[in-house]
């Protein structure tokens, strides 16, 4: 089979290594394609998108004045439905960071060389939903300047420790040790990008800035081989995490009693889900970076094409998992099981059911089709409503359970607020704008791992 191995690539063009980068390109053509949005002025269209980032990011400042200042009564909550947008938009954004760590952990340990033209972008928007995600539990408390402390575990005067019990204080732990890892791994990885930016800077005061953050990094074999170790090591530790993270969230619902909540899928149907929304998200950005800064060349159709691939397997698991409830709550035999997913897919909250299935299920079957998977154009509306469905999914998972539970005299119905609203869009505003800032300001695709893989492809293309 060796022998006949050169002539079958030469016949079928698929049985070709991915191409990382176009034949012949060299170090200095992708440190100045890499480069380039932070060497140069930026354009108008990137002051437009930004200008709209902090406009929306204004509106969470007011709505989050107004909460603080006149407490969560600005809500729409009631009883029953005590959780709702907030909740709703900390398992969203939880969600969303997990693609980072898929494809820089998981796909780095199993050597999928593919990954190293967005990997450095899905790490950064893991740390951003991170940072997104936890204002919302935060402001939850209500009172969060004395209610926050509570939930760390420290000694206090009053000799009172936290409920180490509650689900609600395993996502302090959980939360965090994933926002440390990822952030570690983050800027472990930007420290050799950051020393070349650093020799490259003409002003005085970028090479600074540059030296200061790449940490004297001088590219010796020992430092290589403390970069590489250290590296491999943050990869293992957050590998973990993608499961635990989110298995962590799920607890929240699955530890209770409130039916449609009480189940042992949900740890694996939140995994799969936050990958699915995940990818999603970070597939929509990496669009808008190679269209916007020309970086056809770097990140090909072929990247998009296995990321959408990515999506259509999650998404087949997500549909999955909704039909597996509905099966365990008929096959279950337990009435205010079948009540609650009968009262989802036909109640009030109907809409926003079949929106999560539409959006979740029946949209990304189009990309079975090769063409809706490799062209940009067709793909952007997909992925979006990909977003869209996944925090549906969030928000038929808590209202929809609470809003009609064990009896009837209590039964009622939840309107979100300006405020709340204002919240939700106020935290795409931050998102978005630490995108924007993180790709004018740092190198947003990984050099140095960029290199060292079209190296690889070349000489293994010289040899073969």
């Amino acid at each position: 089979m060796s022998d006949h191995a050169p002539a079958a690539r030469a016949l079928d063009p698929r049985l070709e290594p991915f191409p990382l980068v176009p034949p012949g390109t060299t170090p200095a053509q992708l440190d100045d394609a890499i480069l380039r949005p932070i060497e140069t002025f930026p354009t108008l269209r990137w002051w437009g998108a930004f200008a709209v980032a902090m406009s929306m990011l204004g509106l969470f400042g007011v709505a989050l004045t107004v909460t603080v200042l006149e407490g969560t009564g600005t809500w729409g909550l009631n009883q029953p439905v005590g959780w709702a947008f907030d909740i709703t938009n900390l398992v969203f954004w939880i969600g969303i960071g997990h693609a980072g760590t898929l494809i820089s952990a998981i796909l780095f340990l199993f050597r999928q060389h593919w990954r190293t033209a967005i990997a450095r972008f899905a790490e950064a928007t893991t740390l951003f939903a991170v940072l997104c995600a936890i204002q919302f539990p935060v402001i939850h408390t209500g009172r969060p300047w004395l209610a926050l402390y509570w939930l760390f575990p420290y000694p206090n005067h009053n000799g009172i420790w936290t409920n180490f019990r509650s689900p609600l204080e395993w996502d302090v732990f959980a939360i965090s040790t994933y926002g440390t890892v990822s952030l570690l791994f983050w800027y472990t990885g930007l420290l050799p990008d950051l020393a070349i930016a650093r020799d490259r800077a003409k002003n005085p005061f970028r090479k600074v800035i540059y030296g200061f953050l790449s940490l004297g990094w001088n590219g010796s074999a020992r430092a290589w081989h403390h970069y590489e170790r250290a590296y491999l090591l943050f990869a293992g530790i957050a590998t973990p995490l993608v499961l635990s993270v989110h298995s962590v969230i799920s607890f929240d619902f699955a530890v209770s009693v409130v039916p449609g909540w009480h189940t042992t899928i949900f740890p694996p149907y939140f995994v799969a889900g936050a990958i699915f929304s995940g990818f999603g998200m970070v597939t929509m950005l990496v669009v808008l970076l190679r269209r916007f800064f020309r970086l056809e060349h770097v990140i090909s159709e072929r990247h998009l094409d296995v990321m959408n691939k990515i999506m259509l397997a999650t998404s087949l698991m997500v549909g999955y998992a909704y039909a597996m409830e509905f099966f365990t709550a008929w096959y279950s035999g337990v009435l205010y099981e079948k009540f609650v997913f009968l009262n989802r897919a036909l109640g009030p909250y109907a809409w926003a059911y079949w929106t999560m299935v539409s959006c979740n299920v029946f949209v990304p079957q189009l990309l079975w089709i090769r063409k809706f998977r490799r062209n940009p154009w067709l793909m952007y509306p997909i992925v979006i409503l990909v977003n869209v469905g996944m925090w549906f999914e969030r928000f038929v998972i808590i209202v929809s359970s609470l809003h009609r539970d064990y009896l009837p005299s209590s039964w009622g119905m939840y309107a979100p607020t300006w405020v709340e609203v204002g919240l939700l869009v106020g935290s795409f505003g931050l998102f978005f704008t630490l995108v924007l800032l993180f790709v004018r300001l740092l190198p947003a695709i990984s050099i140095a791992e960029l290199k060292h893989a079209a190296a690889a492809q070349q000489g293994g293309a010289r040899h073969g």
